[in-house]
């Protein structure tokens, strides 16, 4: 006789189910008290350590340092993102994981050989209307010389109450004659959403740098605002946001899903922790073609956003391999206004895959943290039956080969030899028509090649260091003798070729200087869309959108985009 799975059970099948039970309930308490008594003992131990070296240890110790110390050395085997955050660091904890908000003059500042440079003024805040200029130098604050300070002390200094005064003494490049500035600090507020506008046909673009307070009533508002036009698709930008809060993430996909659907599913240890994020409101939006971009640097609450839209076949996303971190953090208040950042949970994604891509867990016989091996992937199937994998992040639907800078390129940009152009240039003119349209001349990149003249820019190429590894090698057999002919002359056409570099890369370098010069003018804002006729995965996405029948084949996993992100299968070839 066929048993029904909803009859009710016997009596002896029901005295075995309380029996069980009680059992179970049974050996979860004798466990908890077991390690209600080891957390207990060993706090004892870690207290009557910390008590006797603070009264005995031969010379004095900062007990609050040392307390930090073995506080941070008992994290660190557990995972980067399980943090202590003392009281002085609060507020900087807050402006990284929770708001962007802080009383201050709205610049970003850089230590160079000692000296105090403003990085980049913000639009719109005291130091951009008080006209204090990308690559001015600081040298008071309020009277005080900032000779010897370090970047977090000069932030401090900057930061502070809404309305107060602060005094700059700056000196600008290219004038011996030093500046006072005086201006209020104000609230910066620097929104989640950093851009949005429109692409060519028709198509909208939202850049959402981190996922923080209101980040999805951010995306919500340019959405709407967007949708004034005559839209024809949505590019979601994701590339460099590193994460956030894991509920604005759900509000984003929310925008684009209807009401009901399973966003992310949270597990932890602690079944408290273990959480099913579904989506709760009637979307703005859940037809509209939609590309979303991500590259190695979007990690955490992007690739819920990103992995989400593709498992449930509503997004195309574009660009490379996410960053694959699938931990969840919470913080949790701790005596004297202290903190503790904890990992409670990874998480899921509506096909069943966690992307996480480090092992913190199981590391090798070296303590090293290694990467999930392929063996161990395992295989998930999208709404519409696309197969995804676990594991490794989130692998984008269509790769896009990423830019890769020449070393020439590099160094110019590390020894600051492309912003201080910039500056340069900004402070002999006094505008530039827009920000979209912006090409430097021949004849002003000539300029630029000019003024690197007198300046060092050499680095080694990888030719150079072989070469250099094969002399020490001949010298060392005693060779060098026999090949210093052919040695010298090798070395010499690689030093004529490298000469050549600004000439063979121009097209790059003029790239990277155009932009630094656009934000000298027009701001970040500036900078993006000065980028946009340069950015291989914007150009993809408004290809896929303005052809419908390759966005339905991707969506619904036709030929080569059945199968997505498979351990040791190249699937650059899916770049349209």
């Amino acid at each position: 006789m066929k048993k029904s799975f909803d009859a009710k059970p016997g009596k002896s099948a029901l005295k075995r189910r309380i029996l069980i039970g009680s059992l179970a309930i049974s050996l979860f308490s004798i466990s908890f008290v077991e390690d209600l008594f080891q957390v207990s003992k060993n706090l004892d131990i870690f207290a009557s350590v910390y008590k006797n070296l603070s009264i005995n240890y031969v010379d004095n110790v900062n007990s609050s340092e040392m307390m930090k110390t073995g506080i941070d050395a008992m994290l660190q085997d557990l995972d980067p993102y399980t943090e202590y955050i003392p009281e002085s660091d609060i507020e900087d904890y807050k402006l990284k994981y929770v708001s962007t908000q802080y009383g201050g003059i709205g610049a970003t500042i850089s230590n160079r050989d000692g000296k105090v440079v403003v990085a980049q003024p913000y639009e719109g805040f005291p130091a951009q209307k008080a006209d204090v200029r990308a690559g001015d130098e600081i040298l008071e604050i309020n009277g005080v010389s900032l000779k010897g300070k370090a970047n977090d002390q000069v932030s401090s200094m900057l930061k502070g109450s809404k309305g107060t005064p602060v005094k700059l003494l700056i000196l600008r490049p290219g004038s011996s004659k030093q500046i006072e500035i005086n201006l209020q600090r104000e609230e910066i507020r620097q929104e989640n959403v950093s851009y949005f506008g429109m692409l060519e046909g028709n198509i909208g673009y939202i850049k959402l740098d981190k996922f923080l307070e209101n980040s999805g009533q951010e995306v919500k508002n340019a959405l709407i605002d967007l949708k004034k036009n005559d839209l024809k698709g949505i590019v979601l930008d994701l590339r460099y946001n590193g994460g956030g809060i894991l509920q604005e993430a759900v509000k984003i996909v929310n925008l684009f899903v209807d009401k009901g659907v399973t966003v992310v599913i949270q597990k932890g240890r602690n079944r408290e922790k273990s959480i099913t994020y579904n989506t709760f409101n009637t979307p703005e939006e859940p037809n509209l073609p939609l590309v979303v971009l991500v590259n190695n640097r979007a990690a955490s609450a992007s690739e819920i956003v990103a992995g989400s839209l593709q498992d449930l076949d509503r997004a195309v996303v574009i660009g490379q391999r996410s960053f694959g971190k699938g931990l969840v953090q919470q913080t949790f208040n701790l005596p004297y206004n202290s903190l503790v950042k904890v990992t409670v949970a990874k998480y899921y994604t509506p096909s069943g895959r966690c992307i996480q891509a480090l092992d913190y867990t199981h590391r090798d016989s070296e303590g090293s943290v290694v990467k999930v091996a392929d063996s161990l992937i395992t295989e998930y199937k999208t709404k519409a039956g696309r197969s995804v994998y676990d594991g490794s992040g989130i692998f984008p639907d269509v790769f896009v080969k990423p830019v890769k800078y020449n070393l020439i390129t590099q160094t110019l940009a590390s020894k600051f030899h492309i912003f201080d152009y910039a500056t340069l240039y900004r402070n002999e003119r006094a505008a530039i028509p827009d920000a979209k349209g912006f090409k430097l001349t021949d004849a002003e990149y000539s300029k630029f090649v000019a003024y690197l003249s007198n300046r060092d820019y050499n680095y080694n190429t990888r030719t150079e260091k072989i070469l250099n590894d094969l002399r020490d090698e001949a010298e060392r057999e005693s060779k060098m003798g026999d090949i210093k002919a052919e040695y010298d002359a090798l070395k010499t056409k690689v030093s004529h070729s490298k000469k050549n570099d600004l000439t063979q890369f121009k097209d790059e370098i003029r790239k990277v200087l155009e932009a630094e010069i656009v934000a000298r003018y027009f701001f970040e804002k500036g900078r993006l869309e000065q980028g946009f006729k340069y950015d291989a995965d914007i150009a993809e996405s408004l290809k896929i959108i303005s052809n419908r029948s390759v966005l339905a084949s991707i969506l619904n996993g036709e030929g080569n985009y059945k199968s997505i992100g498979k351990p040791g299968v190249n699937f650059s070839a899916n770049a349209q």
